[in-house]
This record gives C-alpha cells, structure tokens and sequence, in this order.
C-alpha cells in the first residue's frame, strides 16, 4: 500500500475547498432525509387523512422505495465515475423534487408506488450513498470528519423538515405544501450544487490502494465474509435493528397523532432527530476508546426501553422522553456498523464489508414499515407491531456480542 502525498491537499486547511463540499453535502442531506426519510412518516398519516388508503397499503409502498432505494445505491459509485459527482447529485435533487410534487396530485394507490419509485431515484442521489462517495473524491485522511459532518444533515432534515412540512400542510393544504417543498429543494440546492461541485482533487494512495485490493479480492472477501460469524452477527444484528427502527420512525406521527396531536407529534419527531445529532456528538468523543459492539448493544437496549414507554405510557412527558431516548442513538446506528468493521477486520476488506453490510441491512429494513403497517391494519393498533420491534431490538442485543473468528 502506498502513502498518499501530503503536498497534493491539504484537508487539514479551513480552506480547503473539500470543506465547501461538506457543507453542500450537510444541505443536500437535510433535504434528503426530510423528504425521502423522515419525510415518509408524514406522508403516511397526511394519506390516510385525505385518501382513506390503509396504513398497509401506503407502508408498502413506502417498503417499495426503500427496495428500489437499495439496489439503486450500488450504482450510484459507477455512475459517479460515469457522469461525475455534479450531475449525479444534480440527478438526484430533480428526481427528488419531482417526486415530492407530485405526492401532493396523486389520485390511486397505483400512483403512490410509481412516484414512491421516482422519490427513490432521489433518495439514492441525495442520500448515505451518494453523500459518502462524492466526499471520499475530495478527502482521504480527513473522510470520516467529513462524512460525519455532513451526516448531521441526515438529523436535521428530520428536527427542521418535519415540523416545516407539517406546518406548511396546514398552511397549503398537502398539495400545495409538497409544491412548496420542491421548490425550496430546487431553488436551494441546484445552484450551490453547480456553484461547488466541480472536479474534484487527485488523491493519491491510501484511498487508492484499498480500492485496489477491494477489486482484486471483493469475491473473496465476500465469500469469506459470509463464513465468519462476527461479520453474519454484526450484519445480522444492525439489519434486525434497522428494521425495527426505520418501521417505527416512519409510523411515528401516525401512532402519536391521536395521544398528542398533529403538532405535537411533529415535534415529538423533531426531539427524536435533536437527539440523534446530540448522541452522535457526544458518542464521537469516546467512541474510540469504547468496546463497540457493546456500545451498540446497550443502545439497541435504549431503543428497546423507549418503545416500552410509548406502548404504555401516554403521558405527553413520557412521550417526549421516550422520543429522546430512542433517538439518542438513531445517528450512531448509521456509524458504528464501519467502526466495528475497521476495528474488527482487515483494512483491506473495508470497503468490500461495508457495502455489503449496507446493501443488506437496507434490504431488510425497506420491509420495516410495510410489516408495521400490515400488523397495524391486522390487530387495529400499533401495540403489537411496536412488541415485535422490541423483540428484535433484545435479539440484536444479545446477537451482537458474538464475535467469533474474524476475517483476514
């Protein structure tokens, strides 16, 4: 492996021109996770209240958009490559924006799984993939940094966009509100994506050289991948808790709109998402020095502990702390999956295991809120689906702690 030459960039500079990058990357998370993530608990309960459509039918199409979102986001590097990171993210806000206008004119549930469709084409644009991709083109030392400062964008889609979607739906009715909303996303975004995002630096070695090894060797890295138990518990435990975490996030308003109210409820989200940048803030300092797979179990224990508190206590405090409770840790589940990786396993295999364990555990938890919505539909209420996110929360916990022989 060759070192990469300090006097090509220096990432450590404030003027670095990665660092703009960044901040472009912080907005266009911001406006991904709140339309295409968060965004989807808003739209599943404003559906419901204008159509009539059951939570089942409407999950599933939101299941739909995570499946797609899955197999798209193993292209997006290739298409990088092809086209460049300016139109690929280009690509991914119009798709973006055309899907979020369009939610608001759709007549029939067959429309809502065709623009559920074309909302994943932009979320694969504008989302973890794309993000993580366009940054590692402008930084190599300074890369977990940057995605991590950008990633802060993720939550605060969820503590400014939901409370502004709702607010704008009473305002402009639905229609008008997801008009009004891609338009921000228009006027915003594009003009600081062409101002921002052009060719990005030569980066030489490290980055280079694990790319390298990863092509090489990725079928057998895989393979072997798939006989080792501390990478299957890792996989396995994150994809249950995934699952779990994304079901309950997208029914959240609907679940909380009749204990709390509409507002109310949209706030509840917005301390959900405070707290996930507060916990991935406070994690970051000490999250080194930390046995991670416990750390992780004890935060699936957290999820586990506010999930029953929402089932049985209604209480609007209680309500409000459950929220912050299972949202300390909804960032660290985005980032601990790679640092167990990068403390567990060979330096090579990085790049190779993360893809896999992200195209996994994005499959499995795309059925999270189709599952929910269907057990909702089933029992008449949320106290049985949300038990079963429990379950797999204590089983992750448990599995995670397996760690058997590594790969090399």
């Amino acid at each position: 492996m060759t070192v990469s030459s300090p006097d090509i960039v220096d990432e450590t500079s404030i003027r670095y021109a990665g660092w703009r990058i960044v901040a472009v990357c912080f907005l266009i998370a911001t406006f991904g996770w709140g339309l295409g993530f968060y965004g989807q608990s808003v739209y599943l309960a404003e559906l419901r209240r204008v159509h009539g459509w059951p939570s089942s039918w409407i999950s599933t199409a939101t299941t739909a958009f995570y499946l797609m979102g899955a197999l798209l986001v193993a292209f997006i590097s290739d298409a990088m490559r092809r086209i460049g990171p300016r139109n690929c993210l280009l690509a991914g806000v119009g798709c973006m924006a055309a899907a979020t206008a369009l939610l608001g004119q759709i007549q029939a549930p067959w429309q809502l799984y065709a623009v559920n469709l074309l909302l994943a084409c932009g979320w694969a644009g504008t989302s973890l993939g794309a993000i993580t991709n366009t940054l590692g083109m402008w930084f190599d030392r300074r890369r977990g940094m940057a995605i991590s400062l950008a990633l802060n964008g993720a939550s605060c889609g969820g503590i400014v966009g939901v409370p502004l979607l709702v607010a704008a739906i009473g305002g402009f009715g639905f229609s008008g509100a997801m008009l009004a909303a891609a338009g921000a996303a228009i006027v915003l975004l594009v003009p600081i994506i062409l101002m921002f995002v052009g060719q990005p630096p030569r980066h030489g070695g490290v980055a280079s050289s694990q790319n390298g090894a990863a092509d090489v060797s990725a079928s057998r890295i895989r393979a072997a991948a798939f006989r080792d138990t501390a990478f299957l518990t890792l996989t396995i435990s994150f994809a249950l808790v995934l699952f779990a975490q994304v079901g309950f996030i997208v029914h959240l308003i609907s679940f909380l709109d009749p204990v709390l109210g509409r507002e109310h409820a949209a706030i509840a989200v917005a301390l959900l998402t405070a707290m996930a940048v507060v916990g991935r803030l406070l994690f970051s300092t000490v999250i080194d020095r930390l046995n991670q797979r416990l750390a992780s179990s004890l935060s699936f224990v957290s999820q586990a502990l506010a999930l029953l508190i929402l089932i049985n206590i209604h209480h609007e405090a209680a309500v409000y702390f459950a929220c912050a409770l299972f949202g300390f840790s909804v960032g660290n589940l985005i980032t601990l999956p790679a640092l167990i990786v990068q403390r567990d396993f060979d330096a090579r295999s990085f790049g190779v295991l993360i893809s896999l364990i992200t195209a996994i555990t994005q499959v499995t938890y795309a059925f999270g809120p189709g599952i929910i919505g269907v057990l909702r539909d089933v029992f008449g209420g949320y106290t049985v689906p949300f038990y079963l996110c429990i379950m797999l929360e204590l089983i992750a916990a448990a599995l995670i702690m397996v760690r058997g022989r590594i790969v090399t």
